[in-house]
């Protein structure tokens, strides 16, 4: 003999299966969320001489690196002199101290600033390429 499913067993069916799927769901996304809160901030700054590659990390608030890879405008490594880091809180307007940035190797140059608060935040690089020619540039970075 066969059964007849009644409207109301089939609404009960989907209503599990759908409440079933949202708990797998939340389940599998928590991860992936707590993963992106130590993800570094990464930018690209460029002018008409120099490229700069700067990631910070973590992008969070506390204390964070900050690694720096130059390149000419050709994409090839960029030898410069010295590096200086400004950072500026833009809501805020507080401007830290000028760090001088420690050369990694050819092209690489980092700095450990001591503590940044989250924030929108203003990062200058003044990069010295030679004794007489110096570029400055700045672009916003997001610290959480």
């Amino acid at each position: 003999m066969k059964q007849i499913k009644s409207p109301m067993t089939s609404r009960r069916s989907l209503t599990g299966l759908v409440l079933a799927m949202a708990a797998l769901l939340s389940v599998a996304a928590t991860p992936v969320a707590a993963a992106t809160d130590d993800d570094s901030f990464f930018t690209h700054l460029h002018t008409e001489k120099a490229m700069a590659n700067v990631t910070v990390s973590p992008g969070r608030a506390g204390p964070v690196e900050i690694a720096i890879q130059l390149e000419t405008t050709d994409e090839t490594p960029l030898a410069a002199r010295a590096v200086s880091v400004t950072l500026v809180d833009t809501q805020s307007g507080r401007k830290l101290a000028p760090v001088e940035a420690s050369r990694d190797g050819e092209d690489s140059w980092h700095v450990k600033v001591a503590q940044l608060t989250p924030g929108r935040w203003m990062l200058g690089l003044g990069i010295s390429i030679s004794e007489a020619d110096h570029v400055s540039v700045e672009s916003p970075i997001l610290i959480k």
